[in-house]
């Protein structure tokens, strides 16, 4: 059986939890520089490459995601959502892009198998993949709107270093997820899909939008219905949205999502708004609590958090869903949907 033969087996049983944030809880280590460099002997200041720590400092990935196993995970992800070519320049350390996802996907791969052996319940493996600090569909210069700094091809090619490295660690999906720039997510894609077509097998997608403003719009200025009539046809195993605002934000773009896709569901918020410190102060109980709310109008597959969650935060939402059934993901409809910034489904 496929993976994504066995997480859509796993998600008509019942909610499924995801892990939560990995950058506050590293910084809850409060690592030096030299913790983050090790003996690579690079020439940029490493702090704050949360990714490099694969290779130079392991047990902290490993011990993050145990920690999200021992809270319920069911998806755990790889530490990788800055591993790319253009992330890692900032560091300089993009010769190393390549064996940084390959060691933390095997990290995570080694934790899901040893929890599944224990229990018996299947656990899966998300290759992360964050969107970059460049943009496809926009001009980093207000005086030149025509002007951008990478193109779609280059991009694509990022991408294919990472999920290359992702897939030969043993992840059972790519996750393409804080997805600002749907042209962006679009590269992601193209990517993943020709890994997986070069290694003869299906590689299947998770994506995962992120709005930038309260009225349902990514960066790009797609609605959540645009995006996903942008991105179906990559048969993705998920859909969703992370990171954006807190999850009392989300409902009504939560809600339209279940309504119209013919896939799993699969939301990790933020755990609420930082404070004027930057700090996340929602309680876990208050988290699980407004998730709960979509488990129980049968809305979501898959929960988790994204900023600022935590263990507890994961353990409460597992421990607030155990028992409610799952949605069930709706029929399509045989209509020639497209997309601009607004939806558009052509009359039958």
């Amino acid at each position: 059986m496929s993976a994504r033969e066995r997480l859509n087996a796993e998600a008509a049983k019942r909610i499924l939890i995801t892990d939560g944030a990995f950058g506050t809880e590293i910084q809850n280590w409060k690592l030096s520089e030299a913790d983050y460099a090790g003996d690579l002997g690079l020439s940029h200041d490493q702090k704050g490459n949360n990714d490099i720590l694969a290779i130079t400092k392991p047990e902290v990935p490993e011990t993050i995601t145990r920690e999200y196993l021992d809270a319920g995970s069911d998806i755990v992800s790889t530490n990788t959502f800055s591993a790319n070519l253009i992330s890692q320049a900032d560091y300089g350390a993009e010769h190393l892009v390549r064996d940084i996802n390959l060691r933390s996907a095997e990290i995570a791969r080694r934790l899901a198998d040893e929890y599944a052996a224990r229990d018996g319940r299947p656990r899966f493996v998300a290759g992360a993949i964050g969107p970059t600090n460049k943009t496809l569909s926009l001009s980093p210069d207000v005086n030149d709107p025509g002007y951008r700094e990478i193109d779609f091809d280059y991009l694509k090619g990022v991408y294919r270093e990472q999920a290359d490295a992702l897939l030969e660690g043993g992840v059972d999906f790519i996750l393409i997820e804080t997805v600002f720039d749907t042209l962006n997510a679009k590269a992601g894609i193209m990517a993943a899909i020709e890994a997986g077509n070069d290694l003869g097998r299906d590689a299947p997608i998770m994506l995962s939008m992120t709005l930038t403003d309260l009225s349902g719009r990514n960066l790009s200025g797609h609605t959540v219905e645009a995006f996903w009539h942008a991105v179906r046809h990559a048969k993705p195993v998920t859909i969703g949205l992370n990171c954006s605002f807190g999850a009392e934000q989300l409902r009504p773009h939560v809600k339209t999502l279940s309504e119209i896709c013919d896939t799993l569901v699969m939301i990790y918020p933020n755990a609420g708004l930082p404070n004027e410190l930057g700090a996340y102060d929602e309680a876990p109980v208050t988290t699980a609590g407004l998730v709960g709310e979509w488990a129980v109008a049968g809305q979501v597959n898959v929960l988790g958090g994204c900023c600022g969650s935590t263990p507890a935060h994961i353990k409460a939402m597992a421990d607030k869903v155990r028992g409610l059934p799952p949605r069930v993901p709706v029929a399509p409809t045989v209509r020639t949907k497209l997309a601009g910034l607004e939806p558009f489904t052509m009359a039958a």
